[in-house]
C-alpha cells in the first residue's frame, strides 16, 4: 500500500509526508511476505514480462517478480518505503528498480509493461484522481498487458479511522470503463498483521485489449 486517501494539504511544507510517517513504524499491511492472492496468480503464471507494482511499499511484490525471473519495477511515493525496498533487494541481491514516482503520472515513465499489480493503491485515490490513474495505466500498459489489483471491498465494515475507499462493484467498473477490460471482480482477503481475518477486499483482473 501506499498512503492514505485525501487531498494534499495545501497549508503543509511538504504534503507527502504522512506517506513517509505511515512507515514510521510497521504499518499492518507490510507482512513480510507478498499478499497470498499475488503469491497464486505468480504461481499460476498470470504475472509475466515486464512487471510494474504500483504502491509498492516495500518492494515485496517486486521481490517475489525477481524470484520469478521477471524484469520487475516498483513505485511509490513514500521515501522511507522505498529506502526498506531497496535494502531488502541489496541484501537479498534481486536486480530490480523502484522509482519515486506519482503513479498518478505514470505515462511520464515513458515505458510499458506487460502486468501491472496494485495491492492496496487504488482504493486510496479519491475519485477526482481516478481518471489520472487509469489513463496513465492504459499508456503503461502494452496491448495484451494485464492488470491486477488487490482493493477493500465494500464488504469490510467501517472503523472510526476514515482509511481507504470501501469499494463496490459498480466503483471498479465505472473507473476503468474507458481504459481496460474488466476480466473478473472476486471476493478475496488482504493480510494484514492486527487481525487473522484479515481485511475483505476485491480481486480485480483487467486486460488492456
Amino acid at each position: 500500500m501506499a498512503g492514505p486517501n485525501s487531498h494534499d494539504d495545501a497549508d503543509a511544507p511538504n504534503p507527502w509526508q504522512r506517506l513517509d510517517d505511515l512507515y514510521a513504524v510497521r504499518p499492518p499491511w507490510e507482512i513480510g511476505h507478498p499478499q497470498p492472492v499475488f503469491l497464486d496468480l505468480a504461481r499460476s503464471g498470470a504475472i509475466r514480462g515486464r512487471v510494474l507494482d504500483v504502491g509498492c511499499g516495500t518492494g515485496e511484490h517486486v521481490l517475489m517478480c525477481a524470484d520469478l525471473g521477471l524484469e520487475a519495477t516498483g513505485v511509490d511515493l513514500a521515501a522511507t518505503a522505498l529506502a526498506a525496498a531497496r535494502d531488502k533487494a541489496q541484501r537479498r541481491g534481486a536486480a530490480v528498480r523502484f522509482l519515486h514516482h506519482d503513479a498518478r503520472r505514470l505515462t511520464e515513465l515513458g515505458e510499458q509493461f506487460d502486468t501491472v499489480l496494485d495491492s492496496g493503491l487504488f482504493h486510496l485515490l479519491d475519485p477526482e484522481d481516478r481518471a489520472a490513474f487509469t489513463g496513465g495505466l492504459r499508456d503503461v500498459l502494452r496491448p495484451g498487458g494485464r492488470y491486477f489489483m488487490l482493493c477493500f471491498s465494500d464488504r469490510q465494515p467501517r472503523t472510526g479511522a476514515i482509511g481507504p475507499h470501501r469499494l463496490t462493484r459498480d466503483d471498479i467498473t465505472a473507473a476503468f470503463a474507458d481504459s481496460l477490460r474488466i476480466d473478473s471482480i472476486e471476493p478475496a482477503t488482504i493480510e494484514i498483521t492486527l487481525d487473522p481475518a484479515g481485511i475483505r477486499a476485491w480481486r480485480v483482473a483487467m486486460t488492456r485489449e
